[in-house]
């Protein structure tokens, strides 16, 4: 990790949007590069109901979700739970996990995947993907890359 001195600062309406079609998306905060490799953050809104990610782990990364608004239900390790808004979920490395807004419920999530990797271009291949722009197979190739390695 190199040496970041400035502090990061993004305020409301910087963030890039990736819409996605359920009528909800992704608000891109801060990469690895913005944090030299510390972390990446992500605000995540989903449509009621609607998917949030497939099955999957990261190899090297923790991920925390904390509920912002409405309700999410997550699957970790095989273990379905639902978790209201001002819930926390952190997910150790290698830990399979999918997640999404929880039936009947519109989701609201900030996301933190620490340490950091570059994963920005995967928040817009999915935003691709959801508008039937690019496959879900073109995305496997790059598994690695992200660190996103589905199940």
């Amino acid at each position: 990790m190199s040496e970041i001195r400035t502090a990061l600062v993004v305020r409301p309406g910087e963030a890039e949007e990736i819409r996605l079609p359920h009528g909800g998306g992704f608000h891109l905060l801060a990469d690895a590069g913005d944090t030299a490799g510390a972390l990446g953050a992500n605000r995540l809104v989903l449509g009621e109901g609607a998917d949030g990610a497939r099955p999957h782990y990261h190899a090297l990364s923790t991920e925390l979700f904390y509920v912002l608004d409405g309700s999410a239900r997550f699957t970790l390790d095989g273990r379905t739970t639902t978790v209201a808004a001002g819930g926390l979920v952190s997910v150790p490395p290698r830990v399979p996990h999918s997640f999404g807004a929880a039936p009947g419920s519109t989701a609201e999530l900030l996301v933190v995947l620490t340490p950091g990797v570059a994963r920005f271009g995967y928040f817009r291949s999915l935003g691709r993907i959801q508008q039937g722009l690019e496959t879900f197979d073109d995305l496997l190739s790059r598994q690695d890359h992200y660190d996103v390695h589905f199940l």
